[in-house]
């Protein structure tokens, strides 16, 4: 087992509301917001963190919510220059920042550009009114434009629009509308999906009608031919970018790398070489008991059992158009395939799911259109 590249994720976890179709951990905010308070705990929480780490680099960050840009520019350079007293942070780190156009005011990317940010993402969603009433974001199609004009002159290495596609009511045309002004905008990454309804969110207890299914595979191939045209790369199921301005920090995620996830609810992933041992941590979910001192940031952790190994590193890696390196899988697991795990591999290859050669394993189009079947063999 061989340590592979290491993230952080930063949860700041409050929004103006909540929208009714996400499951995040996220709350609204009913009084002011604590962020001097929240940055403190961050800090000790990645202190207690970086013990499991040693002096391995940190090679991306991503602050996500939540709307981080609730945070003021000096709240971010503040919680960044702690984190770099705190771990040993690569001079090339991806940094990116999550924004709600509704909440960042005039100039305010710039100064967290100064803050050490490098990347932000946008949650724009949709350009048209309708939609976006139906999705409770609280910003214009105008803020939307503004934020992302803001990003473009802030000098920032990249930025991404996150678009939704599938909306209650949505035609093919009115989606290839929208996909048409993300990319006219042109934005180094588009992260463009699928709305879908998740347990325990309004939507799920009242759910909206959204298309059929033929709809909804027509706006999936329509929008991917028009992204490939204006030279957009999809490099993962919903990831699209402009030849090398992929997202370091998700490429991470899905070649099965580690990361350390603090503030509230935040969840990490770390390999324990000496143990040849993957551990899973979890924090305190909710801000007030994260912020109370008589209980520890830590809320559990367990190991990942050798059985499940394989399905989690499948899951990640097999959402991916590049292909896997079939060593990836000894090195970051610290175990070998099994024969039936094999004979699940080898029938998916005979299904046409899946491409081997001596060295890698790549998924095909069908495979990723049966992603969930394809996985289910490693269950």
């Amino acid at each position: 087992m061989h340590n592979p590249p290491l993230s952080l994720y930063i949860h700041i976890p409050w929004c103006v509301q909540k929208c009714p179709y996400c499951d995040f951990n996220s709350h609204g905010l009913k009084s002011s917001l604590p962020e001097q308070e929240y940055i403190a705990h961050l800090l000790d929480d990645l202190a207690e963190d970086a013990k499991r780490i040693g002096t391995r680099p940190v090679t991306t960050i991503f602050i996500g919510g939540g709307t981080p840009s609730l945070f003021s520019e000096q709240g971010i350079a503040r919680l960044l220059n702690g984190v770099k007293e705190r771990v040993n942070l690569a001079a090339d780190a991806e940094i990116t920042l999550e924004a709600n156009p509704g909440t960042v005011e005039a100039g305010r990317f710039k100064g967290y550009v100064e803050a050490g940010v490098n990347r932000i993402s946008v949650g724009i969603q949709s350009f048209q009114t309708k939609h976006l009433d139906v999705l409770g974001r609280i910003h214009s199609a105008s803020q939307a434009e503004d934020a992302i004009h803001q990003a473009h002159q802030a000098g920032l290495n990249s930025f991404n629009l996150d678009l939704m596609h599938g909306l209650p009511d949505q035609s093919i045309d009115n989606a290839m509308s929208d996909l048409d002004k993300a990319i006219a905008l042109n934005p180094a990454h588009l992260s463009w999906y699928q709305l879908t309804i998740e347990p325990n969110t309004p939507f799920y207890s009242k759910p909206p009608e959204l298309p059929e299914d033929d709809i909804l595979w027509d706006i999936q191939t329509h929008g991917h031919q028009r992204l490939k045209a204006a030279g957009y790369q999809q490099y993962e199921i919903s990831g699209y970018s402009k030849p090398g301005f992929q997202c370091q920090h998700n490429l991470n995620y899905w070649r099965f790398g580690d990361y350390l996830g603090i503030g509230c609810g935040a969840h990490g992933k770390i390999t324990d070489v000496p143990n040849n041992t993957i551990w899973r941590t979890v924090k305190v979910k909710h801000p007030r008991g994260y912020m109370e001192m008589a209980r520890p940031y830590l809320d559990k952790q367990h190991p990942v059992a050798e059985e499940d190994l394989a399905f989690e590193f499948f899951m990640n890696r097999f959402r991916l158009v590049e292909p896997c390196p079939k060593a990836d899988f000894t090195r970051y697991t610290g175990t070998v395939l099994t024969g039936e795990q094999q004979n699940s591999l080898d029938e998916a290859i005979d299904k046409g799911m899946l491409v081997s050669t001596d060295t890698h394993w790549q998924v095909t189009d069908r495979g990723r259109q049966y992603l969930n079947t394809l996985l289910a063999a490693f269950v």
